[in-house]
């Protein structure tokens, strides 16, 4: 059956306008869906889902090693598994909706398959593979990291953030803890970007972005950090 909605609300919370819209449909039809003479061979989105859990793998393992410098690798990897997992993808899909826009069989359809967590992540994964295959994947990793911001910024501080890292340093130097201020918010609402600032007594503000105000924040003390030389003192 078809998706019951227009694709332009899918766009939208994407911050992305597909290009090609038989490969943007394919990523969205299910396999219940029999192909027709019209279309012979598969028509659904299982060979783009494989491909879109490689580039979300790949999106997530980035920004994980450049968020948590002094991670080791098992901290890494149940931050990973956590971000990838079916039901992560899932979640995702539920946020924007996918459900409304994929096309299923009948039966798939009356079944409640546009709620079924595996036909929903599969859906996902297809997405961001049409994202890569259309625009590359400094444009997929971007998608990933707006969609996945919330559940990024859920992850259980299995290692000292760089907020928490910055105030052990200013309570050891005898300083007032670290005052972080918001400079500036803009772009659309699903798709914002913060720029903050951190500032401690008797040093030079830092400054960080980021896609929510919270991990704009996390950059801000990420880059005091290293800017001091704390991080590196750490790791050697």
């Amino acid at each position: 059956m078809p998706r019951s909605k227009s694709i332009k609300p899918l766009e939208d919370v994407l911050g992305y306008s597909f290009k090609d819209e038989a490969l943007r449909d394919r990523a969205l039809t299910h396999a219940s869906v029999q192909p027709t003479k019209k279309n012979a061979g598969s028509v659904d989105n299982e060979r783009l889902e494989f491909l879109g859990d490689r580039v979300l793998g790949l999106a997530i393992a980035e920004y994980l090693s450049a968020t948590y410098p002094t991670a080791n690798e098992g901290e890494l990897a149940r931050h990973y598994n956590r971000l990838v997992r079916g039901r992560t993808c899932a979640l995702v899909g539920r946020e924007i909706d996918i459900g409304a826009h994929l096309m299923l069989s009948e039966s798939e359809d009356n079944s409640g398959g546009r709620d079924k967590d595996t036909i929903i992540a599969d859906a996902v994964e297809a997405v961001l593979a049409v994202v890569f295959l259309e625009s590359g994947f400094e444009v997929a990793r971007d998608v990933v990291l707006r969609l996945w911001q919330g559940h990024v910024d859920s992850l259980p501080d299995a290692t000292p953030d760089a907020k928490s890292a910055l105030q052990e340093w200013a309570q050891g130097k005898g300083r007032a803890l670290p005052n972080y201020n918001e400079l500036k918010r803009e772009g659309p609402d699903h798709a914002p970007k913060f720029k903050s600032e951190v500032r401690i007594e008797n040093a030079d503000p830092a400054i960080g972005e980021g896609a929510s105000k919270r991990s704009a924040e996390q950059a801000a003390a990420r880059a005091f950090l290293y800017r001091e030389g704390v991080w590196k003192a750490r790791k050697t």
